[in-house]
C-alpha cells in the first residue's frame, strides 16, 4: 500500500513538471523586467540607472499569440535583440518593448513625439518628464519589420538606436504584470 502511494505522488509530480515546461515551452512564459526603458509602465528595482521601485516587475509573456497574429502597435512585446543592440546598448539577449512602427510605416520623432506616416501618434503610456527632444525621421519599414520604443523615451536604448526587429525575432505580447502583487494588472 505504502510503495502504490509513492509511486502514485512520483507519477503526480512527474506529470505536473512535464505540464508546466510544456505550458512555459509554448504557451507563456514569464519575464523579469531588467532596465527603466518601460518606466513607468513596468518598473525595475533600485539601484539600477533610472529604476524607481524597490521590486522589478515580473510579465507574463503570451508565446502562443504571435502564432496567430502579428504584433500590434502599441502593445508592449518582448523580442531578441537585434546583433546591433549589443553593440549600440552593450546588451543583448531579450528585449521588451512598446511596438510603435508596423511594416510598411515611416517611423519619425519631432522634439519627442512620435509619428507614423505623418500623424502623431497618441501615447497616453509616456509622461511628459521621459520625453526626449530628439527630431529625426528613420527609413520605412520593410515587409516584416517593426520598429520599438521604450516608454521611458529619455532612458531607453531601442529600434532608434540599432534599427527595426524582425517578425521572426518576436516572442510574444505581455498580457499580464504578476509582480510585485500591488502591480498585479492584465494588459
Amino acid at each position: 500500500m505504502r510503495r502504490r502511494t509513492i509511486v502514485e505522488w512520483v507519477l503526480t509530480l512527474a506529470v505536473a513538471a512535464v505540464v508546466v515546461l510544456a505550458f512555459e515551452a509554448e504557451v507563456a512564459q514569464p519575464f523579469r523586467v531588467p532596465t527603466a526603458s518601460m518606466e513607468p509602465t513596468l518598473l525595475c528595482a533600485k539601484p539600477g540607472l533610472g529604476c524607481t521601485a524597490s521590486l522589478n516587475d515580473r510579465v507574463l509573456v503570451a508565446k502562443i499569440v504571435y502564432r496567430f497574429r502579428d504584433p500590434e502597435r502599441g502593445e508592449i512585446a518582448v523580442f531578441h535583440a537585434p546583433a546591433l543592440a549589443r553593440a549600440k546598448c552593450s546588451e543583448g539577449g531579450t528585449y521588451l518593448k512598446r511596438v510603435i512602427g508596423l511594416p510598411g510605416d515611416q517611423v519619425a520623432e519631432r522634439d519627442g513625439f512620435v509619428y507614423v506616416d505623418g500623424t502623431k501618434l497618441n501615447e497616453p503610456y509616456v509622461v511628459s518628464w521621459d520625453r526626449d527632444s530628439l527630431t529625426k525621421t528613420w527609413p520605412r519599414l520593410g515587409k516584416g519589420q517593426y520598429f520599438m520604443m521604450g516608454d521611458n523615451r529619455i532612458d531607453s536604448c531601442d529600434s532608434r538606436d540599432w534599427g527595426p526587429v524582425a517578425r521572426s525575432a518576436f516572442i510574444g505580447p505581455v498580457v499580464a504584470t504578476y509582480w510585485p502583487p500591488t502591480r498585479w494588472t492584465i494588459r
